[in-house]
């Protein structure tokens, strides 16, 4: 399979960014890819937010927008997937191009700005059969709402019952005004409404379902305090660190820099990293951690882990690496977990948060 997904691979580079997406979204649903199986070794399985995950890494948000290939995305050796954003209407996003691979920095910039079918779609997707597997649904606000806190209240209500999971996405740097729910007042009014209207829910399975809150990392040291403050007091179930930056670091060369977006892929690793050790510090390793930004082997996941991420996802290095990267990163995990004498992850989990 190696030599046929370099041909491919050389196939994708030659299409536009958003077509070479689009196109392996299609490969996906033709049932193209061999099976990779997500339970690898059992020093990788863990009871997180109640799920149990056959291994730590996953899929973030951002490839599948509807949820459209969740079950054939579960086939790749991922330990979960996560669809999304969705918003409650069907938006278009912002003008084409919208992402640029940086390829000489192993990045990719994105101002796609929450393109997606709306819940309708996304929930028909979410209904359909599919392998087992713990699936996440990433909620994002319509960009011309007039109340955003209720879009993801309507998501929530909409896609809980078929979810395993939802994150709140109000990290996002592509959609004006978002990141403005990750200050305290915001924040509080935010969960506030989302954990009554999770206590509303008609099934008492859904009444216990996992909310999470993905976070940028574009922080100041009081932003963090503030959303670990309000995270603690209303007892939210999760965290994500980090959807993508507006920074661009020194080290960048690639001629796509200067383009306007939302920067993710390996310049975004050490600044994740630091938000994952500095959340974890702040809620007292009682809030679990899903560390995002930057991962593309086994050390990077690791690493992440050990700064106090019980579960970790990857996207951009896909574009680079493969889509059988989450099988090979869950493999070499195994393996340094092991080496250090570690029986699970969750033993891993935060014992450098300290440095």
């Amino acid at each position: 399979m190696g030599k046929l997904y370099g041909a491919f691979s050389k196939a994708l580079f030659c299409l536009d960014p958003e077509r070479a997406h689009n196109f392996s979204l299609a490969a996906l649903k033709s049932g193209f890819m061999p099976l990779k199986d997500a339970e690898i070794d059992p020093v990788l399985q863990s009871n997180v937010f109640n799920l149990d995950f056959p291994n730590p890494v996953g899929l973030s948000a951002g490839y599948d927008k509807n949820g459209a290939v969740l079950d054939a995305l579960l086939g790749l050796g991922f330990g979960f997937v996560e669809a999304g954003s969705i918003t409650p209407l069907p938006q278009e996003g912002n003008p084409r191009p919208r992402i640029f691979r940086l390829t000489e920095d192993e990045a990719v910039i994105n101002r796609l700005g929450f393109n997606n079918k709306g819940l309708e779609v996304a929930a028909s997707n979410f209904k359909a059969p599919r392998r087992a597997g713990v699936v996440g649904a990433n909620l994002g606000a319509n960009k011309d709402s007039d109340d955003r806190i209720a879009d993801y209240v309507l998501g929530l209500k909409t896609l809980a019952p078929y979810a395993s999971y939802v994150t709140v996405n109000i990290s996002s740097p592509n959609t004006p005004g978002l990141r403005a729910l990750q200050g305290k007042g915001e924040l509080e009014e935010l969960l506030g409404r989302l954990m009554q209207a999770r206590s509303q829910l008609p099934d008492e399975n859904d009444r216990r379902k996992a909310i999470l809150l993905k976070i940028a990392p574009d922080l100041t040291a009081e932003d963090k305090k503030d959303i670990a403050e309000v995270a603690l007091a209303m007892k939210l179930d999760g965290l994500i660190a980090t959807n993508t930056t507006i920074t661009r670091p020194d080290t960048l060369t690639s001629t796509q820099k200067g383009e306007t977006g939302g920067l993710s892929g390996a310049p975004l690793k050490a600044l994740s990293e630091r938000v994952v050790k500095d959340m974890y510090q702040l809620t007292g390793g009682e809030i679990p951690i899903i560390g995002v930004g930057g991962i593309a082997s086994a050390e990077d996941a690791y690493s992440r882990i050990r700064a106090g991420a019980s579960l970790v996802q990857l996207y951009s290095a896909m574009v680079y690496h493969g889509p059988f990267l989450a099988h090979k990163i869950a493999l070499g995990l195994a393996g340094l977990l092991k080496a250090d004498g570690y029986k699970s992850v969750s033993e891993a989990v935060g014992v450098d948060a300290g440095s």
